[in-house]
């Protein structure tokens, strides 16, 4: 049995980088940037003007200036504006050689073609767009590893970036192992449960944009291993859930061994979630996960987390954790760090009721999971804890 730090310094030195591939831009979103994107222009592109109005240098002593040209968006005409004149200009147009200044035509007056500024608090600058503030070309537009959301899509195409490198997302398959689980829907017998961890499990992937493939077996070491075999010929991260323990009917390690993969840990000192496994088989990842729900989703969030944002090589794999006071006495009894289900408002955190590793109610509630030391047996209020923020 290891050490949660251990665990996940195992996680990193074994996790394989996921394959790349190359996709227009319209195809990215979600993905994660397999390179760092240089800009190949500064943007803006030009001194642009940030409203409507009129561009002028700025001069203190003038009272007034003569209107000489008009600058629609898209003109791609050099025009040179001396002192003492102005030009009509609008949002997002060129401004002109020689102007240094835009003021908004809510704070002007024209007669006979003559502009009066009347804006007490305008400044030599204001209202332009420099070339190049935003970034400059040849600067890191966005790093490897970056999620590629709406936001980020839109800027690689102000860039003009049509193609990007892409880490491909794993194919996972999910094996949900137990004889007394029952599909939604069907009556329930006596000693019979609904199966519930494949819907959670499925979630937590599609909510990182993986869509896991769900294998139900049976509690039958035949079946399993051969179960096995088939994820692992057709998938990238085999998944299983329940029947990694040391009971009569837990076939699981067994069925994993049998398949040629290398243990790299099984056991970890934590509760909920201790029947961890952990193993490889070549560029594989095998996770046996405890079967009770609460559990094995913490050791998704820990463990699973953590190993597919190191395949997209993200520096920042794990949860982001916080140190913050606890709200209230806890006791716990020493030997395992403990993984406790609460809330936080970013100045506190408090553990939630129903901490049984088969309680998800409480992990509906929870944004957060608090992290207790195994040495300890007594953590009193006010104190300095560590906390892991559920994405």
């Amino acid at each position: 049995m290891i050490t949660v730090k251990d665990a996940q310094e195992n996680i990193i030195k074994n996790t394989s980088l996921a394959k790349i591939i190359e996709v227009d831009l319209s195809s990215a979103l979600g993905s994660h940037l397999a390179v760092d994107l240089y800009s190949p222009h500064p943007i803006p592109f030009f001194n642009q003007s940030a409203v409507d109005g009129y561009a002028f240098n700025f001069n203190q002593l003038l009272a007034s200036y003569t209107i000489v040209e008009k600058i629609p968006a898209g003109d791609t005409r050099r025009i040179t504006i001396n002192e003492g004149e102005a030009a009509r200009i609008f949002t997002g147009s060129k401004v002109p050689d020689g102007c240094d200044t835009v003021i908004m035509q809510e704070f002007t007056k024209v007669e006979n073609n003559q502009l009066f500024v009347d804006d007490d608090q305008l400044q030599k600058g204001g209202n332009i767009r420099t070339k190049g503030y935003q970034i400059k070309q040849g600067d890191i537009a966005l790093s490897k590893g970056t999620i590629l959301n709406p936001a980020a899509i839109g800027f690689l195409a102000t860039l003009g970036i049509t193609e990007v490198s892409i880490f491909t997302l794993p194919k996972v398959s999910i094996l949900i192992t137990g004889n007394e689980l029952v599909p939604l829907g069907e009556k329930l017998a006596e000693g019979q449960i609904y199966e519930s961890n494949s819907f959670m499990l499925k979630a937590a992937f599609e909510k990182m944009h993986i869509s896991p493939r769900i294998i139900h077996i049976k509690d039958d070491q035949k079946a399993t291993t051969n179960a096995i075999t088939n994820a692992l010929n057709n998938s990238d991260i085999v998944v299983l859930s329940g029947g990694i323990s040391v009971g009569d009917y837990d076939f699981v390690q067994q069925g994993i061994l049998e398949n040629g993969v290398t243990q790299i840990f099984y056991k970890v000192a934590q509760k909920p979630g201790k029947p961890l496994f952990f193993g490889k088989k070549e560029n594989k990842a095998v996770f046996g996960l405890p079967g009770n729900p609460a559990a094995a989703l913490t050791c998704f969030y820990e463990y699973i987390f953590p190993y597919i944002n190191l395949s997209f090589g993200l520096k920042q794999a794990f949860l982001n954790q916080l140190q913050l006071p606890i709200s209230k006495d806890i006791k716990q009894k020493p030997g395992r760090a403990t993984f406790l289900k609460a809330t936080t408002d970013f100045k506190t955190v408090t553990p939630l009721e129903g901490q049984n590793s088969d309680a998800l109610q409480s992990f509906a509630h929870a944004n957060a999971l608090l992290l207790t030391p195994a040495d300890a047996a007594m953590i009193k209020k006010g104190e300095l804890v560590t906390v892991h923020l559920l994405p």
